[in-house]
């Protein structure tokens, strides 16, 4: 039990002229690279770590923070606004949020994503700061097996709603998780579709096939389009009602519980390494949907589904740095690159780090509130920033936005090769949705194929490949009843609206 005084002491540190604004400093940059499709904020993250070399350790884990939590909020942003998100967190953002905008209230929709990010993210940060030890040990308790199921739950759920139909989404599912095996084989490190490129030895890239599947092939199509590219790239009309910017306090306590169902989700999910806020958000809006009086309205321009997948995805924030703090493992890429800068700093994360370093760490929790309080602030005096740059002509903002890819890529994933590997992409994205299937399950698939692969080889270890061994995982057996029933239900309802009327 850490000492009353020793979480006093490491909360006042938080509240330095240094330490707000560092953090400040993070999420206003956060939201900046997180805005702009092409960056995100784990590339800052991994830019701004060696910046933190001269800083105090808490100055400089805060400011990261800042940049994570940020770009969670900055993402949102492009996905409303041109339907292509900033970071793939927010791709289930765009299903309603670009519809809303297209209807001419994109601030309607930007402010709803910004309320609800900050609502589950603080939810999120609660539950770390409460109960992160023991929630860290059940989700450990978790092998394998169990997690193997889940993530099966997660690509029959996100196939079924987001696939178009189950033959197509399995395709994109299937596309997916084979591009990811590209590169060293996990286990025996032989190497596998790299067609002789010794770059292919770690796989593709995440930034180039996140940026070409994700972002160039929607840049292009707009660009393409030609004759509007004088035009704004969303319309908000000049005598539009108070009503159709602004969230008011009866449409945010309408979504109460969309929001909570997104920050459970989200921070169960955040505290199992690997499953990331990108499924966080998807089955969260899922979720939400299914459940609604009206499912119909959802892909359509529905508050709801922006609320769900925004406090999902913000969610996993706090949540991934349960396992980070407690156990030393790492639930996303952003929590492993704070490993690196924790040990950069001679702090070693692990189940001894709240006995030797609890004033840090409580501190830490402290920056973690503030900077959630800062992204409400700054998300605010942002939109208005933000529904200016959107008045741009399109030309304008997605020459930018296509320039910004090339530089990114070619940072962040290997110059040239990234930049190759990035057009490579680009063509398969623009060929996949002219062929009617969901890039969506496909970066989706891909993100998660490893883990999968890592998964399935330790459960297929442990169990013999035998069905009847699930008897020894009741938690696995009844994920796998959960995922049959859902997709039992989930044809019910194709077949009824197949019937005629």
């Amino acid at each position: 039990m850490v000492p009353f005084d020793v979480i006093l002491a490491g909360l006042a540190g938080t509240f330095t002229p240094v330490v707000l604004l560092y953090v400040l400093a993070g999420v206003v940059l956060g939201q900046f690279v997180g805005a702009v499709p092409g960056i995100g904020p784990v590339m800052a993250i991994a830019i701004a770590i060696p910046f933190t070399f001269v800083m105090d350790p808490l100055v400089g884990i805060s400011f990261l923070v800042g940049i994570g939590k940020g770009g969670l909020v900055g993402g949102a942003v492009p996905a409303v606004l041109i339907n292509t998100p900033g970071t793939p967190d927010a791709a289930a953002t765009a299903l309603d949020g670009f519809p809303l905008a297209r209807q001419g209230k994109p601030l309607k929709a930007m402010r709803m994503a910004l309320y609800s990010s900050v609502t589950g993210d603080t939810a999120s940060d609660i539950i770390l700061i409460t109960v992160s030890a023991p929630l860290a040990i059940v989700a450990l308790k978790l092998g394998p097996v169990e997690i193997l199921f889940l993530l099966l739950l997660a690509f029959t759920v996100i196939v079924c709603l987001v696939g178009g139909t189950i033959a197509r989404g399995g395709v994109a599912l299937f596309l997916g998780l084979l591009l990811a095996t590209v590169g060293l084989d996990p286990e025996y490190a032989t190497p596998r579709l790299i067609f002789g490129q010794t770059e292919l030895y770690d796989g593709i890239p995440l930034e180039a096939i996140a940026l070409g599947i994700l972002v160039l092939p929607e840049v292009l199509r707009r660009l393409a389009q030609g004759s509007g590219l004088s035009r704004p790239a969303v319309e908000i009309p000049a005598d539009q009602p108070a009503a159709d910017r602004s969230i008011s306090w009866r449409e945010y306590w309408s979504c109460r519980f969309a929001m909570l169902r997104g920050a459970s989700i989200g921070t169960v999910l955040g505290a199992l390494p690997g499953i990331g806020s990108t499924a966080a958000a998807f089955i969260a809006y899922a979720a939400t949907r299914e459940s609604a009086k009206d499912p119909d309205s959802f892909g359509k321009g529905n508050i709801q589904g922006i609320a769900a997948a925004e406090s999902a995805n913000s969610a996993v924030v706090g949540a991934n740095l349960i396992p980070l703090l407690t156990l030393g493992i790492p639930g996303s890429v952003g929590a492993a690159l704070l490993i690196g800068a924790f040990k950069i700093h001679g702090i070693q994360p692990g189940p001894l780090l709240f006995d030797q370093q609890a004033e840090l760490i409580y501190g830490l929790f402290g920056a973690m509130i503030a900077a959630n309080f800062m992204n409400f602030w700054v998300g605010q005096a942002g939109l208005r920033l933000w529904s200016a740059v959107v008045r741009a002509p399109e030309l304008v903002i997605f020459t930018l936005a296509l320039l910004l890819c090339i530089t990114g890529v070619y940072l962040g994933a290997g110059g040239m090769f990234g930049l190759y590997t990035m057009l490579a992409c680009t063509l398969l994205g623009l060929v996949l949705s002219a062929l009617g299937f969901s890039v969506i399950v496909f970066i989706i698939a891909f993100f998660l194929g490893s883990r999968f692969e890592t998964t399935l080889s330790q459960a297929y270890s442990l169990t013999g490949g035998s069905i009847q061994e699930l008897v020894n995982y009741p938690v696995a057996l009844a994920l796998l009843v959960v995922n049959l029933a859902f997709i039992a239900l989930y044809m019910r309802k194709q077949n009824r609206r197949a019937l005629p009327v």
